[in-house]
C-alpha cells in the first residue's frame, strides 16, 4: 500500500523520481494499537541511542516541522520530547514575529537560536511557514516571495555545507479531514483541543493557499534538503512516519560520519601570482589632508553624522558598518571619530577577534547574525565575517571549499540586510608596507598602545602578498550594488577619517531622505 496525499505529486512535480519518493511515506496509514505500540518501543530505543551518538560525535542536526496540521505539529513536538532525551534537544516553536524580531531581517530569529554541534535543533513552524503566511496576507509581493525562497534555499544550503543534517517534515492534513475536525469541535466542545485557533482560517483559505504552498515546497525541496510530506490524518501513522524518517536520516548520517565538521585544519593557502593591476593598487595612497583642513572637516562631518543618526533612529533605518584593512591601518581611530559623533544609546561596536569555542561549534556566520541591530540602531564591526576569506583562508584555518563557498554565503547575508532596509557600508583601509612597519614601531614605544602589537603582527607581514591576493579576490567577489566596498587611502590618517565620514554621511542622507 502507498500513501495518497493531496497535491503531493504537484509539490514535487519538477523533481526526479528519487526525490519524489522522499515526499511520500510508504508506511500503511491504518495501524492497529498493538502494532503501533510494538513499533513505538523499537523506534524510541533507536532514536534515543542515535541521539546520544549525535551528541558524542559532535554532529549538527536541524529538524523542521511544519504543515497545515498545526495541532499535529504540536503533538509531534510533544512526542519527540517524550521519546528522546530533552537534555540534547533545542526546541523552538515560532509564532508571529515579535516587535523585536520584526525590526530585523527574517532569518535573524532563526540564526540566533541555532544550537552548537552535538545538539538537535527542532524548529516548529519556522521560515517556510512564516513566508507562506506573509504571502497570504499580502506582506510579500511576488518578487519579494521569490527573494525569500532564494534566501531559504541559501540558508539551508549553508547549514548543509557546514555539516548539518537537515530533516524537513511537512505534516499534511487534507481539506476534508480539517473540515471534519472543525465540525466535531462545534458539536462536541470536549474535542475543541483538537482544533488550533488558526484552523478555521486555514480551512477558509485552503484552496487559495494551495498554489503558494505548492510553490514554496517545490522550490525549497533540494537534493540535500528535501521536504518529506507526511499524511497527518491518522495520528498513529503520522507519529510512526516522523520517527521512522528521523531514524533513517540519523542512521545514514552516523554511518557516514568520520570527521567532526568544521574542526579539521586546512593547509595554508598556496601563493599564486598576483594580477598585474589589482583593486588595492588603484588606491592613491599619496592623498593627504592638512591639520587645519582636517579640523574643519572633522567638525562639520561629525555634526552632520550626529544629525543623520538621530534622523535614522526616528525613521527606523538601521546601519551596519564594516571595517577591514591591514593591521595598523587606523580602523580603531576611525571608529572612535564616528562614535564621538553618535548617541551612545544608538550604536554598538563589535570588536571581532578569533572565534571562541562556543562560536566554533556553529556556522561561522552565527556570531554575526546575532549582532544585527534592530531598526534605527547602528552596529560597527571592527573586523567582520570577512575573516573567513582573509585570515582563515591565508592561515589555513578554513579549508578551500569552506572559504570558496563563503563568498556566496556572505553575499546572501548582506543582500538580506539590504532588503530589510539596513544601510550596509564596507570600508577597506589601505596602507603600504612601510607605513605599517613605522606604525608598529610607534606602538612598541607608546605604553598605552603596546597591547595592540604582538609577535603575530610581525609574522603576518611576511605573508603580505598572500593577504593582498585574498583581499583583492574578496573585494572582487563581494562588491555588490547594495553593499559596495569603499576603498580608503590610509597612509594619512586624517584623510582616511574625513573620507569615511563623508561617505557615511552621504549614504545615510540618501537612506533617510526617502
Amino acid at each position: 500500500m502507498h500513501l495518497t496525499i493531496e497535491y503531493a505529486g504537484d509539490i514535487m512535480h519538477k523533481k526526479t523520481d528519487k526525490q519524489a519518493m522522499r515526499a511520500v511515506d510508504l508506511l500503511s496509514n491504518t495501524i492497529g494499537k498493538s502494532e503501533y505500540q510494538r513499533l513505538v518501543a523499537e523506534l524510541r530505543l533507536d532514536l534515543l541511542k542515535m541521539e546520544y551518538d549525535i551528541h558524542q560525535s559532535r554532529s549538527s542536526m536541524v529538524v523542521v516541522i511544519a504543515g497545515n496540521d498545526l495541532v499535529g505539529c504540536s503533538e509531534v513536538l510533544n512526542l519527540l520530547h517524550g521519546w528522546m532525551d530533552p537534555r540534547y534537544l533545542d526546541v523552538h516553536a515560532f509564532a508571529a514575529p515579535t516587535d523585536d524580531e520584526s525590526a530585523r531581517p527574517l532569518f535573524w530569529r532563526y540564526w540566533r537560536v541555532l544550537a552548537p554541534r552535538g545538539r538537535i535543533n527542532i524548529f516548529v513552524r519556522s521560515w517556510v511557514a512564516q513566508s507562506i503566511v506573509r504571502r497570504m496576507q499580502g506582506d510579500l509581493s511576488s518578487r519579494g516571495f521569490s527573494n525569500v525562497i532564494r534566501h531559504i534555499c541559501n540558508f539551508e544550503q549553508a547549514l548543509v555545507d557546514d555539516g548539518t543534517l537537515l530533516v524537513k517534515l511537512w505534516l499534511h492534513l487534507p481539506k476534508s479531514e480539517l473540515e471534519k475536525r472543525l465540525k466535531a469541535a462545534e458539536k462536541n466542545p470536549k474535542k475543541s483541543w483538537r482544533v488550533h485557533p488558526e484552523d478555521r482560517q486555514i480551512y477558509e483559505n485552503y484552496d487559495r493557499s494551495r498554489k503558494i504552498v505548492r510553490r514554496i515546497l517545490r522550490d525549497t525541496s533540494t537534493e540535500n534538503a528535501p521536504w518529506q510530506v507526511v499524511d497527518s490524518t491518522d495520528s498513529r501513522h503520522r507519529d510512526l512516519t516522523v520517527a521512522h524518517r528521523l531514524r533513517t536520516a540519523m542512521a545514514a548520517r552516523l554511518a557516514a560520519s568520520t570527521v567532526t565538521p568544521g574542526i579539521a585544519v586546512a593547509e595554508r593557502q598556496v601563493v599564486s601570482s598576483p594580477p598585474e593591476k589589482t583593486f588595492l593598487d588603484k588606491i592613491d595612497l599619496s592623498r593627504i589632508q592638512t591639520k587645519q583642513a582636517y579640523g574643519r572637516k572633522l567638525f562639520k562631518r561629525q555634526r552632520a553624522l550626529n544629525r543623520l543618526t538621530h534622523r535614522a533612529y526616528e525613521k527606523g533605518v538601521s546601519s551596519v558598518l564594516v571595517f577591514e584593512g591591514w593591521d595598523a591601518a587606523g580602523k580603531g581611530g576611525v571608529i572612535r571619530r564616528l562614535t564621538a559623533a553618535m548617541d551612545a544609546t544608538i550604536y554598538r561596536v563589535i570588536p571581532v577577534a578569533a572565534p571562541t569555542p562556543d562560536e566554533l561549534a556553529r556556522h561561522y556566520l552565527w556570531r554575526f547574525w546575532r549582532e544585527i541591530p534592530r531598526d534605527g540602531r547602528v552596529v560597527i564591526f571592527d573586523r567582520s565575517w570577512y575573516g573567513r576569506v582573509l585570515v582563515e583562508r591565508v592561515e589555513g584555518l578554513a579549508a578551500e571549499n569552506e572559504w570558496q563557498r563563503a563568498y556566496k554565503e556572505i553575499n546572501d547575508f548582506e543582500a538580506q540586510l539590504c532588503e530589510h532596509g539596513i544601510v550596509v557600508m564596507k570600508f577597506w583601509i589601505q596602507i603600504d608596507s612601510d607605513t605599517q612597519l613605522r606604525r608598529f614601531k610607534e606602538r612598541e614605544k607608546t605604553p598605552f598602545k603596546q597591547h595592540k602589537i604582538t609577535v603575530e603582527d610581525f609574522r603576518n607581514r611576511k605573508r603580505w602578498q598572500d593577504y593582498e591576493i585574498a583581499a583583492n579576490e574578496m573585494i572582487h567577489r563581494t562588491n555588490s550594488g547594495n553593499a559596495p566596498w569603499h576603498l580608503i587611502a590610509g597612509n594619512d590618517k586624517r584623510w582616511a577619517r574625513t573620507a569615511i565620514l563623508k561617505a557615511l554621511c552621504r549614504n545615510l542622507n540618501r537612506a533617510v531622505a526617502g
